[in-house]
């Protein structure tokens, strides 16, 4: 697998810029929108648990876990971008990422994030 299947992360020019920092150079906030968040829940399957059960003997990555991990923050990424964007915001500020186990099930992997609406300076 190459690097590409491993990142996520926005591309090209965004309508909704999403940024972990409280401001963003050359751009003023006019308008605090307020909390938006993106939730989705991952179950594991079997294959996946013994596979991972077997390579976590033996030492290195959970290549399987991590690239389903990358998808799953992407997913929640873009539902976080989408409710910013029903709501009126092309930004989301102070972006992170919570991940939890959700009842030895799955995991839960939220986005949050300050939903505003800024203007070139």
């Amino acid at each position: 697998m190459g690097i590409e299947e491993y990142g996520g992360g926005q591309s090209g020019r965004p309508d909704v810029l999403v940024v972990t920092t409280n401001d963003i150079p050359g751009y003023q906030v006019t308008q605090v929108i307020g909390e938006v968040f993106g939730l989705t829940v991952r179950s594991r399957h079997l294959g996946s648990q013994i596979g991972a059960g077997l390579k976590s003997m033996l030492g290195g990555e959970l290549k399987g876990l991590t690239k389903t991990l990358v998808e799953t923050r992407n997913q929640a990424m873009e539902r976080l971008v989408e409710q910013a964007r029903a709501r009126g915001a092309n930004a989301v500020l102070m972006m992170r990422f919570d991940v939890t186990e959700a009842a030895d099930v799955g995991t839960e992997v939220c986005a949050y994030g300050t939903a505003a609406v800024i203007t070139k300076n």
